[in-house]
């Protein structure tokens, strides 16, 4: 494989955040994804939406849950 075809198994996302004011002096996070391959474009409020977006644009992608929370590789 060429260095300048990339990996055929990579996706590339742009993840964009910002603090959106509310009332009352109440602020929420926003969250933009751009899948860079594709050119899809979605907002979010919550994390648990980002990550089915990304699993959703990753077919085949194994999640294993790791216990412990540690940051072994």
């Amino acid at each position: 494989m060429q260095p300048d075809q990339g990996h055929p198994r990579t996706h590339l996302f742009l993840l964009r955040l910002w603090v959106e004011p509310l009332a009352d002096d109440q602020r929420e996070v926003r969250m933009q994804v751009k899948h860079l391959l594709g050119g899809e474009t979605r907002y979010f409020r919550a994390w648990p939406d980002v990550v089915a977006f990304l699993l959703a644009k990753l077919p085949g992608l194994e999640v294993v849950s790791r216990q412990g929370g540690g940051d072994d590789p």
